[in-house]
């Protein structure tokens, strides 16, 4: 365990080096400089460990150990590279670490393993620089769509194909799809403080939650603050003070593992002295049920449509992000949880409310996935934190499982 949290510290400040700023935490989006430095940095830390050190046409980074009796079977684990705008050095980045250091254990101890293994660092995941979403491994596994991302900006005005241009990458005319990844693991912090509140040391993911995600405009009809009697008025503000509470009452009683969330609210005009005519807010909501997803969400906006039509207020409602749920291979997970249960591992298994790569490769790819705790259950912020104990105890875990799926 020692080695394993001088190796967990020693890679971290390495790779953390590109994109940190003292006080403002991590930055490094996609194509930037700070992005190309980091995936050029791993390229050489995985060449000079003795692994296969490529990259693909679209900047996703690999370190490859062939395997010696099935090397078209690929045992592959990491996660992406990039971070959201003052973040922290841990989502994302710890996975790729994880891997690589998990891989560099397995073949210095047993040497070159059964079924290939792969770490990636993957291109992009967050969408923080362009409006668009796990670029790195879509292409993997063939669903990107270059013309999703050709017309895209930065909020800069510098286009997604300028950008990937000056980091020396391009389109490719034809796009290989990879047929030979056996499993893909990934190791992840919770982001949340499930795993810390239950005194859990690790938790073996289920399913990713389905998103449905909302745009939800109201119309009424601004007017004088003063002159404007209460009964005569038609205040969007006061008609989403009714759906908040309503809606988030209704979402406590159906209880876990749905959330509700309005978290953002921009109420027109928006001034002191003039009562409020329209206002956009979105609603996120999150289950692993697809059912369930659909029908209370559904139900919620019938409610919002009934509290609207009584104070005679205008309802636009655009649903704009329907992700359905994504569960895990069951024998992965069973594998996982059999191979913590036989180390003695304090786990439970969970699942994730946030997207992350598996939820991509799932689909397509036996897919399983491991949570390390969350200090406090902050994420995307400077103070992201996991103890080191927990670091090099996710790494040991992703060790067995490696283990298990290529070297037996």
């Amino acid at each position: 365990m020692e080695q394993l949290k001088s190796r967990v510290s020693e890679t971290s400040q390495k790779i953390t080096a590109c994109g940190y700023e003292a006080g403002n935490g991590m930055t490094r989006l996609l194509y930037t400089e700070e992005w190309l430095t980091a995936q050029n940095l791993l390229l050489s830390m995985f060449e000079q460990s003795g692994f296969q050190a490529y990259s693909d046409d679209v900047g996703n980074v690999y370190g490859r150990l062939e395997g010696t009796e099935f090397p078209h079977q690929v045992i592959m684990s990491g996660s992406h590279i990039d971070t959201v705008v003052n973040g922290g050095n841990l989502d994302g980045q710890f996975g790729i670490e994880a891997a690589f250091i998990a891989m560099q254990y397995l073949k210095d101890k047993h040497g070159s393993p059964l079924r290939t293994l792969e770490v990636v660092s993957l291109a992009e995941e967050e969408g923080s620089r362009f409006p668009y979403v796990f670029w790195g491994s879509k292409n993997i596994v063939g669903i990107a769509n270059n013309d999703d991302v050709v017309n895209l900006t930065d909020n800069n005005g510098v286009g997604f194909v300028d950008a990937m241009q000056q980091c020396g990458f391009n389109f490719a005319t034809e796009r290989t799809v990879r047929k030979d990844i056996k499993a893909f693991i990934e190791l992840h912090i919770e982001q949340g403080k499930v795993l810390e509140t239950e005194g859990k040391h690790l938790g073996v993911v289920t399913s990713i939650a389905g998103q449905r995600r909302y745009n939800i405009t109201l119309k009424g009809e601004a007017n004088h603050a003063g002159t404007t009697p209460m009964g005569y008025r038609k205040d969007t503000v006061y008609a989403f003070s009714k759906i908040c509470c309503q809606s988030i009452d209704k979402a406590k009683a159906e209880g876990d593992p749905l959330v509700l969330t309005f978290g953002k609210v921009v109420p027109k005009p928006n001034t002191v002295n003039v009562v409020p005519g329209e206002i956009l807010f979105t609603m996120d909501c999150r289950h692993t049920d697809k059912n369930t997803l659909v029908n209370i969400s559904n139900g919620i906006v019938a409610d919002i449509q009934r509290i609207c039509a009584e104070m005679e207020i205008e309802c636009e409602v655009d649903l704009w992000m329907d992700e359905d749920p994504i569960p895990m291979d069951p024998k992965l997970v069973d594998l996982i949880d059999t191979t913590l249960a036989s180390k003695g591992v304090n786990y439970m298994r969970m699942h994730s409310g946030a997207g992350h790569d598996a939820q991509v490769f799932a689909p397509r790819v036996p897919t399983g996935m491991l949570f390390i705790p969350s200090i406090a259950g902050i994420s995307h912020n400077p103070a992201e934190r996991t103890e080191l104990d927990d670091l090099a105890a996710g790494v040991e875990a992703l060790i067995d499982v490696l283990y298990a799926l290529a070297y037996k």
